[in-house]
């Protein structure tokens, strides 16, 4: 069968599908038993549905951490669909991903370079590991107040200090897009005979269309770790392990995987995983190219509001490539905090960022925007703009008192800086 037949293919979904229609009595957990006990609250909520969907490691349904049939067959779509030699699908999150990636390269005592802006999984990898962690500074961007990625020159360097060290590991793309000199960084670390490890966890959709960054793995990397539920459409917690080359020793790979996930894994997630797959191979470049032209909207209409900055380019090192489908806007110049501007945002007109911080907002527009969503955006900064501008008006025809006035930033900022989104 042609690949891009066998693309159409949905091996998991459809066992689970079969299984989940079948009439039998189950012995065996989850002890609704296919939403004959779930709490009507949650019933009311979800509907009957979905809870049939939710089984155990049924024979039909093959086994994740020793697959033979279903889960086997769609991993081995998904390695073709994302350019790799080999998938994983993980149902612990990319979280699971980076800890099983530093397991499987590192033993106790070894060295592991990796940017000082890596996730915190990573950290939790190098606790349960034992490596030991040679950081790099990430360039930084000082107008922006944005970490981009590290250069090829810093990782040289790091490895000429540190020539023992057992695997390099970025971030790619970083949490607002950015994506560095990821090929001239995986042909340096090949020349020690290391494996190049990515956090490729905002880069999934990057294999389908031919206006975003080049994916980790054609960069060359040898492991990268996708959250398919962050740009695609599978769901929460979802996400993918590929690998390429014989640099990851991949028994090692499955050994660590198995300390990582839960020995019950969700079949709705892991199925999730394979319908996402599907839906890309055969949809994925019309989708792709629909999210960036509302991306392109996007970017046009906000910047022609006045005080309103949108991320294009960075001239600092560190900076290869945007991902033109991450918008990040920044807002201090209007004299508001992107913290105080997410909770404005979010509770006065009902469009939430991804993630806030001190000058900008950052927003993942993906397959599932639809144009109303972009409307709704540009209508909440044309707003909060005029806000801006009419209350700096108020402050300058305030009566003169013998006690400071208070400032416009303070004027603005009527609202309380809640934490960053994890």
């Amino acid at each position: 069968m042609p690949a891009t037949n066998r693309q159409l293919q949905t091996p998991l979904l459809d066992a689970l599908q079969k299984c989940a229609n079948r009439s039998h009595s189950p012995f065996y957990a989850p002890g609704h038993k296919q939403g004959r006990g779930i709490p009507q609250p949650l019933v009311e909520l979800l509907g009957e549905k979905v809870f049939r969907s939710d089984l155990p490691e049924l024979p039909e349904l093959d086994n994740l951490f020793n697959p033979e049939a279903a889960i086997f067959e769609a991993q081995q779509l998904a390695a073709a669909a994302f350019g790799a030699d080999r998938t994983w699908f993980l149902a612990n999150g990319s979280t699971c991903g980076i800890i099983a990636a530093i397991l499987a390269v590192c033993n106790p005592g070894d060295k592991i370079i990796l940017p000082r802006n890596i996730h915190q999984s990573a950290i939790s990898g190098l606790i349960l590991s034992g490596a030991i962690p040679i950081f790099v500074n990430p360039e930084y961007d000082r107008d922006w107040d944005i970490a981009n990625c590290i250069t090829p020159e810093s990782a040289a360097a790091a490895l000429q200090q540190h020539p023992d060290a057992k695997a390099v590991m970025v971030v790619y793309p970083t949490y607002h897009g950015v994506c560095g000199n990821l090929r001239a960084i995986a042909q340096i670390t090949h020349q020690y005979n290391i494996p190049l490890l990515t956090d490729e966890a905002h880069g999934a959709h990057f294999n389908f269309h031919s206006e975003l960054p080049e994916t980790a793995l054609s960069a060359g990397a040898d492991l990268t770790v996708q959250s398919t539920h962050k740009t695609l459409g599978a769901m929460t917690q979802a996400s993918m392990l590929h690998v390429q080359g014989s640099r990851v020793d991949v028994c090692k790979l499955d050994r660590a995987l198995q300390l990582v996930q839960s020995t019950s894994p969700s079949y709705l997630l892991l199925a999730s995983l394979d319908a996402a797959r599907q839906q890309m191979a055969i949809f994925g470049e019309q989708l792709i190219e629909k999210t960036l032209l509302l991306a392109k909207q996007a970017r046009s209409n906000l910047s022609k509001i006045p005080g309103i900055s949108v991320l294009e380019s960075l001239n600092t090192p560190g900076f290869t490539a945007l991902d033109r489908s991450r918008l990040t806007v920044k807002v201090s110049e209007l004299g508001i905090t992107g913290f105080a501007a997410d909770e404005i945002l979010h509770c006065d007109f009902g469009v939430t960022a991804e993630l806030p911080m001190p000058q900008h907002l950052t927003f993942i527009i993906s397959l599932g925007n639809i144009e109303s969503d972009i409307d709704n955006l540009v209508r909440a900064f044309t707003i909060l703009e005029r806000r801006r501008k009419k209350e700096e008006t108020e402050f300058c025809h305030l009566p003169i008192s013998p006690s400071p006035s208070p400032p416009l930033s303070f004027l603005l900022a009527k609202h309380t800086f809640p934490q960053q989104k994890q």
